[in-house]
């Protein structure tokens, strides 16, 4: 199986019609939108992401696009939703809300947000992906979502402290 150019697939995209909601913190969902569209365009992601697709044996064709949202989406329930895969073969990523960053930074150091953000994309896109193979398994997709992330954490900082506190933030319900 070829690797997946998942890298050429990645795009950053608005609703316009979120613009008027959102307009005075832009600057923040862009940066957002930017460090996460790079983050999931690194080597290394797409060197875990064609492990995955290997792995679990998803056909690399069934995601035409990832798409990079910039402002945030609210399910029904009022919950913000962090990605979805679509029928026609596209993941969209969705940012957390400002309010909940501006909150970490009074608790974190800004090098842990950014961490977070990078590690809540890279999820996200696994998360999405076995949703291709496993459309009605949550929980096997979950399971497996926290599997595979935690290898690609364990193996990426293996001396870290960050490893524990981010895969609860990230998996806790």
């Amino acid at each position: 199986m070829q690797s997946v150019q998942l890298k050429n697939r990645i795009i950053v995209t608005m609703r316009p019609q979120k613009l008027v909601r959102f307009s005075e913190h832009m600057w923040f969902y862009t940066k957002y939108a930017t460090l996460v569209s790079n983050t999931l365009k690194r080597p290394r992601v797409q060197k875990l992401l064609n492990w995955i697709i290997r792995r679990e044996k998803i056909e690399k064709d069934d995601v035409k696009t990832v798409k990079v949202r910039v402002f945030p989406h609210r399910k029904k329930n009022g919950k913000g939703l962090a990605g979805r895969y679509t029928s026609k073969g596209e993941i969209i990523i969705y940012p957390k809300r400002l309010a909940f960053f501006r909150r970490k930074m009074h608790e974190c150091k800004r090098q842990k947000v950014y961490f977070f953000i990078q590690s809540r994309a890279i999820a996200t896109l696994i998360h999405e992906y076995l949703h291709v193979k496993y459309s009605d398994d949550e929980d096997k997709v979950r399971d497996l979502t926290k599997r595979y992330f935690s290898i690609f954490i364990r193996h990426r900082y293996e001396e870290s402290s960050n490893e524990r506190s981010i895969l609860k933030l990230l998996f806790t319900k």
